[in-house]
């Protein structure tokens, strides 16, 4: 952990990891469930695993609001009994109802809980740096790195489980039981806001909920660097979903097959739990949180315009490699920078909502800029890679405009 890191921060950050054991544990195989088990047709089980990213990704912004208007610790409740529902129900699902009712009631209840421990970990992170000058990227990237261990460990359970022969169902009901365990220890453990912060921004949230929600939603998305740091990052997510839309398509490309495509993933997220915390140390005393994220969106952009000039190495796999070393190499900078960003950009009574407005407005990039560079995959190589690597770019360009970021507030 981050020197002197404070209980509440340890409990945000153990959460992140175990949310992460319980849903990859399930989310890996659910394809593969959909189409060889249920017998669904290939476009069904991407209209379902679609559903799942929309009721996730574009409904932050409600669980935001609501942590906003509730405070994190009932909100992150009702998301794990959610969540806890959703993988019962999708374990004994049969029908094609009934899987897209369980899969929606899945990415439901992240959109709750998500926003609400990314806006306390965010909050807190800031509370943290003015108490012992640690620089507040360090523990987001501690919060990030907590989520990458438990996205690499949850698939091996799920895999587990599957060789044990217990099937999608044992993976369903092993991820259920690691959100009751989440829901208990946060029904016991997690603080009220009023216990977690202190007078003033107490005294600003309670104020809050006698103004209207409007007035929230219009100072939101009426905040100029605000919306530029949304594009900003929209950009990175966009570039991230090549690993499950280019990237497949070159491996398959320069090996016959995407049989390697687990290996490259696998070092993604080995990277991140291995290097985030040095990287993050090293460049939050030597840079300021601006400059992390344009480093980190040029990075991602230097990943894309080296694959066509990459050799194809051992395998053919070289080129492939490369592009994801890049890329998690400018995740790992540019994520924690842009978290840190937000409290400075706007109002603590509206961090909530603001830090689901952030994923929300990117995942909605991400659906337009998905369907944008699919219809590019049959274009010449050097082609697709400069328009892939122009995105970042555009990015860097955005990112440049914001304020440095050193705690100042910036909002009016």
């Amino acid at each position: 952990m981050a020197p002197a890191a404070t209980p509440y921060l340890r409990l945000l950050t153990t959460t992140q990891f175990a949310f992460n054991i319980g849903f990859f544990a399930v989310l890996p195989y659910l394809a593969a469930h959909l189409g060889s088990g249920l017998g669904m047709a290939g476009w069904l089980v991407g209209l379902v695993l679609g559903l799942r990213t929309f009721s996730q990704q574009g409904l932050f912004v409600v669980g935001g609001a609501l942590t906003d208007r509730y405070g994190p610790r009932p909100v992150v409740l009702a998301g794990c009994a959610l969540r806890i529902a959703g993988f019962g129900w999708l374990a004994y699902a049969g029908s094609t109802a009934t899987v897209v009712a369980a899969v929606l009631l899945i990415g439901f209840a992240a959109a709750l809980f998500s926003p609400a421990v990314e806006s306390e970990t965010a909050r807190e992170a800031v509370r943290h740096e003015q108490a012992t000058g640690t620089p507040r990227a360090q523990v987001l990237a501690l919060f990030s790195a907590a989520g990458q261990a438990g996205a690499f460990l949850g698939p091996l359970l799920g895999s587990l489980l599957l060789l044990l022969g217990g099937g999608f169902r044992a993976a369903c009901l092993a991820g259920a039981l690691v959100f009751v365990a989440v829901l208990v220890g946060h029904a016991r453990l997690m603080p009220a806001r009023k216990d977690v912060q202190d007078d003033a921004i107490t005294r600003t949230a309670q104020s809050a909920t006698t103004s209207s929600a409007a007035s929230s939603w219009r100072a939101v998305f009426t905040n100029r660097p605000f919306l530029v740091l949304c594009l900003a990052y929209s950009t990175y997510l966009v570039a991230y979903n090549q690993l499950y839309l280019s990237l497949p398509a070159e491996v398959e490309r320069a090996t016959g097959s995407q049989a390697a495509l687990g290996w490259l993933f696998a070092l993604s997220s080995l990277l991140v739990v291995t290097l985030q915390l040095p990287l993050t140390r090293r460049s939050a005393h030597r840079m300021t949180p601006r400059a992390s994220l344009v480093t980190g969106l040029t990075t991602v952009a230097a990943g894309f315009a080296a694959v066509p000039l990459t050799p194809g190495g051992p395998g053919g796999l070289l080129p492939g490699a490369v592009l994801v070393i890049l890329l998690t190499l400018g995740q790992m900078l540019l994520v924690p920078a842009a978290r840190g960003i937000v409290p400075d950009l706007v109002d603590d009574r509206r961090l909530g909502l603001a830090t689901g407005a952030l994923s929300s407005v990117s995942g909605l990039a991400v659906l337009g800029g998905s369907a944008a560079t699919g219809a590019l995959l049959g274009a010449p190589a050097p082609v697709l890679w400069a328009v892939l690597a122009a995105v970042p770019l555009a990015g860097a360009a955005l990112a440049f405009t914001l304020p440095a970021g050193h705690g100042e507030k910036y909002e009016k």
